[in-house]
């Protein structure tokens, strides 16, 4: 990521532009590595996001909004205290390095001083520090004497930059040229990266290919290529884009000849980093919620498994009344001592010859007794086992229908009600702080020739998308799979084979079946679809039903 000095100036550029004279109104810390400071500049509220996330580390304007935490950490409130109602002057860069200064007149009751706050983009060395005259009040990320003798955050001591690397400034274009000369072929852009500072990877392969992605040594080149480092880095000509691959971001710039437009360099930095964050929470609760569903779902198939094996105990539970009852019936050729005796099986067609074993020790109606006493106790345990087993299954079922969903989950919306629907399950621990309840999740909604196809992103929608039919709409779901409830909503129209092949086509994708080929899939009216009393989420019965072999399609052009 061109994180870089070239880049940052273009960024100071931009927001001293937009937020120099804003008040400072406001200032949070969402999370240990980033802090936002809300301005009144321009006439409206601006939110200045930096972050020292060691792969999301920036200083931008943002619009997302973010959540305080109830108790303010420390160096929040020190930033409270000292920077709260004061005036934002100036935003530059220190030299041509990483790092972005924020210079705030602050004006108390009897007091007024000025102050900076360093944001140091560095990747996982990024950091916060406020200072006041050239000495440091505070800072996010504190180092003592300790821990690095060379550079000390801490407060109290001079704030000084980092430690200058074994590299060329490209402001000292007399440095610069020495090190062109110095260039003996090869990668170009490699090269640039190990003897320029301050400079990322990319953002030397844009400077490569201003050179003409040169391979052989300058010569007497060398003070032309010098010229057109220096004119490109040190350009107001920005050309903000994103750089996708595959349609996902791989990166953002501020001066690049391709990619996604943007009117200005922060809102291509937002977009990026927006997009970045927000599939990386995504990926992070997937991954916890399917922890929690897949720990759930193997102890319940531990519990079924033992509920089975006393099932399995008690698989000759017939044959032992049996042998009780032909005991019984000969017991007068039976004696004491005997350890085993043959009989004639009259309760099996055929009637065959059984061997019957026998405990010597005990007399013949003792023996017959001690089976009719086992037979009675494998009859209680299979009834006690019985709607055991029947609820294990339904539990085991529902589990594996919410990881069904989960594996389904697009975005953020997908997981929304179903981290709900887990609280509600007691799966997850409720919410500490009950909030405002939030508008319901809208369904996956597609339009096919003429007609709105709605499907359920997960077991709580499914029963919505039920409840909100009409009885003539043409309900879908997999045949002995897993899926998304569909919906075609006909509004007293006939469907059309090809929009009920679409959405039988939508409801295989969105099943368990959708790596396999042609999937069966159910539909009839929602008036033949019923939920039974106390049913679980997304379980429902239906009736009058008839069934489409569709190969899996998403039909994504297709979704509005």
């Amino acid at each position: 990521m061109p994180q870089d000095a070239f880049t940052l100036r273009h960024v100071a550029r931009e927001l001293d532009a937009m937020l120099a004279g804003g008040k400072v109104n406001k200032i949070i810390q969402p999370s240990r590595d980033e802090v936002d400071i809300l301005l009144y500049a321009g006439g409206k509220t601006r939110k200045l996001l930096l972050n020292t996330h060691a792969s999301f580390a920036r200083a931008c304007v943002s619009v997302i909004p973010r959540t305080a935490p109830e108790t303010a950490p420390n160096f929040c409130m020190l930033l409270r205290k000292h920077l709260s109602g004061a005036t934002l002057t100036q935003v530059r860069t220190e030299g041509f390095e990483r790092i972005l200064s924020f210079t705030f007149d602050c004006t108390g009751e009897f007091t007024r001083a000025r102050r900076t706050l360093y944001a140091e983009i560095m990747g996982k060395y990024s950091n916060l520090v406020l200072t006041e005259g050239g000495v440091i009040t505070g800072a996010l990320k504190i180092s003592s004497l300790q821990e690095n003798f060379k550079r000390v955050l801490f407060p109290g001591v001079a704030y000084r930059p980092p430690e200058p690397q074994d590299k060329a400034n490209p402001a000292d274009r007399t440095a610069t040229l020495e090190r062109l000369r110095a260039f003996a072929g090869g990668d170009l852009a490699e090269f640039l990266f190990r003897s320029l500072s301050g400079l990322a990877l990319p953002t030397c392969r844009l400077l490569a290919q201003e050179l003409g992605d040169r391979t052989q040594p300058f010569g007497a080149l060398a003070a032309n290529a010098e010229e057109k480092i220096h004119a490109f880095l040190f350009s107001e000509e920005t050309a903000p884009a994103v750089e996708r691959q595959n349609g996902e971001a791989k990166d953002f710039h501020a001066r690049f000849p391709a990619g996604e437009r943007y009117e200005s360099v922060l809102a291509a930095m937002d977009a990026y980093y927006t997009e970045r964050e927000t599939n990386r929470d995504f990926a992070e609760k997937k991954r916890r919620l399917e922890s929690v569903l897949a720990a759930r779902r193997k102890k319940e198939e531990k519990k079924l498994s033992l509920l089975l094996e006393r099932e399995r105990e008690c698989a000759d539970l017939e044959k032992n009344r049996v042998f009780g009852e032909l005991i019984t019936a000969n017991i007068y050729a039976l004696r004491k001592g005997m350890d085993a005796f043959e009989a004639v099986n009259y309760y099996e067609e055929g009637a065959p010859t059984v061997r019957i074993p026998l405990d010597r020790t005990l007399a013949p109606a003792q023996n017959a007794q001690k089976y009719f006493k086992k037979y009675n106790k494998q009859k209680r345990t299979l009834a006690a086992v019985a709607p055991q087993k029947e609820e294990a299954l339904a539990d085991l079922d529902y589990t594996r229908s919410m990881l069904s969903a989960l594996s389904l989950a697009e975005n953020a919306l997908d997981l929304q009600e179903m981290e709900a629907e887990l609280r509600g399950a007691g799966l997850l621990p409720p919410e500490k702080k009950r909030t405002k309840a939030a508008p319901p999740i809208p369904f996956r909604t597609f339009s096919v020739g003429g007609f709105r196809i709605l499907a359920g992103r997960n077991n709580v929608q499914n029963d919505r998308l039920v409840r909100a039919a009409a009885p003539d709409d043409v309900w879908l779901h997999t045949q002995k799979y897993h899926s998304s409830h569909v919906l075609i909503r006909t509004e007293g129209k006939p469907v059309p084979d090809e929009v009920l092949h679409a959405a039988a086509q939508i409801c295989a994708y969105f099943s368990d079946g959708k790596a396999s080929g042609k999937i069966p899939v159910d539909y009839c009216e929602r008036r033949f679809v019923k939920k039974p009393s106390g049913a679980k989420a997304g379980f429902v019965v239906y009736t009058d039903y008839r069934t489409l072999l569709v190969d899996p399609d998403r039909h994504a052009a297709e979704e509005c």
